[in-house]
């Protein structure tokens, strides 16, 4: 593929045609405030629109469409910690064949539903996407159903492909695009279109740093080594994948330009981000090319045009609400104050006076008076709050101190 750009786009544009019936155009949208944010012009490709929440439709659809008849009755099976599991179970719907799905044990509840949901049969197998693949490919071997397979297959990067028509159709001048990258599929389809059509645009790769075998293969890409990660972790799982594809390797080796690692920290901040500045909803795996930017692991002039590809928004609400917690704490935005005070009348009223003449907000209070840490006569008290600002927690923090309470520690949680 890597060697047959014009075949390539060819057949990107077939798929195109092929898929416009079963996608959703999705919008590429200009974020005024990620651009003020990011030092450039940052535009978004709101992939987590897509029917299925995620660009893994148009991969697994171009499969299943260009399969032959006596191909699709023998089934489907596929592995997936959720989005490609969505992919192939509504393609395999929409031409009425029936479709085994293959995923990790702690794959997010929403994810399980929605496949169910198309009329997949769930089995749920293995840590990781690694050992949810191996399982799939021995029941295909016992069934006879034929293996689709979330990235290493050409008609896959070539459905993932028609992303990037899109983004050169909606920001013809684009300069730069940032891509989520797991097993490579997508950044592979991008890459083929891009090195076609606009060889100028830089094209980056994104990982999470417990998922990057890929970023570390590229580091020493001239000598043809494979880095694999055996033990993938983040809460990323759309990229927790420690093997990725040899099609798509050899299409990032020769079209990608650069390549990227972002922290779970820098991830849960973009998800954030997104929500607050944007009204964007994506899950983790989705923004780690936004992450990659507000952390400036990407160098970038004022006017550049850079496009984010959002790849997925199916977030499980229960970790939304973790991740929202848990950004606002990164940031500052809640803070935990510890401390100790005498047990008397009055004095947790000094202490709510000072948070209320911050501009505090209290969230959640705690008393500790029971065991054997606490002196008689003192209470612990745990006070979490919201703040107008960073700074605001350790200036609350100072003045309680210049009052004589006792902060006994100046943790945020999560």
């Amino acid at each position: 593929m890597a060697d047959d750009l014009a075949g390539s786009l060819a057949r990107i544009r077939e798929a195109a045609v092929r898929l416009e019936p079963f996608l959703r155009r999705t919008p590429t949208i200009h974020s005024h405030t990620f651009s003020e944010s990011a030092g450039c012009r940052v535009f978004l490709k709101l992939e987590n629109l897509q029917r299925t929440g995620a660009f893994k439709l148009r991969g697994a659809a171009n499969r299943v469409l260009t399969l032959r008849e006596d191909e699709r009755a023998r089934g489907l099976i596929a592995a997936s910690a959720g989005n490609h599991a969505q992919g192939v179970a509504l393609a395999a719907k929409q031409v009425g064949v029936p479709a085994t799905i293959v995923m990790p044990v702690q794959t997010p509840l929403l994810k399980i539903r929605r496949t169910e949901g198309y009329g997949a049969t769930i089995v749920l197998f293995g840590a990781s996407w690694d050992e949810a693949q191996a399982h799939a490919l021995e029941l295909a071997a016992q069934s006879g159903a034929v293996v689709v397979h979330p990235f290493d297959d050409e008609r896959v990067i070539e459905g993932q492909g028609t992303v990037g028509l899109e983004i050169l159709a909606d920001v013809p001048d684009v300069e730069t695009v940032l891509v989520p990258v797991g097993g490579g599929g997508l950044i592979a389809g991008v890459a083929l279109v891009l090195a076609a059509l606009r060889p100028d645009v830089r094209l980056i790769g994104v990982q999470a740093e417990g998922a990057a075998p890929m970023v570390r293969s590229f580091a020493q890409r001239s000598t043809g080594v494979r880095v694999d990660e055996p033990n993938p972790h983040t809460l990323a799982d759309g990229i927790r994948v420690g093997r990725f594809g040899t099609l798509t390797w050899d299409v990032v080796r020769e079209h990608v330009h650069e390549m990227v690692t972002v922290s779970d920290a820098e991830i849960t901040a973009a998800v954030v981000q997104a929500i607050e500045k944007s009204k964007v909803v994506a899950e983790p795996a989705g923004v780690v090319g936004m992450a990659a930017l507000m952390s400036g692991r990407i160098a970038v002039h004022p006017e550049e045009r850079v496009c984010c590809l959002v790849s997925g928004g199916n977030i499980d609400l229960t970790l939304l609400a973790r991740v929202i917690e848990s950004g606002l704490a990164n940031t500052g935005y809640y803070h935990l104050l510890k401390l100790r005070m005498r047990d008397a009348a009055g004095q947790l009223e000094r202490v709510v006076s000072v948070v209320a003449t911050h501009g505090g907000n209290i969230l959640d209070i705690q008393h500790y008076r029971a065991g054997w840490k606490v002196p008689v006569g003192y209470v612990d008290v745990e006070i979490l709050m919201e703040t107008r600002a960073p700074e605001e927690g350790a200036a609350i923090e100072a003045a309680l101190t210049e009052r004589g309470i006792e902060v006994t520690s100046n943790e945020a949680p999560g």
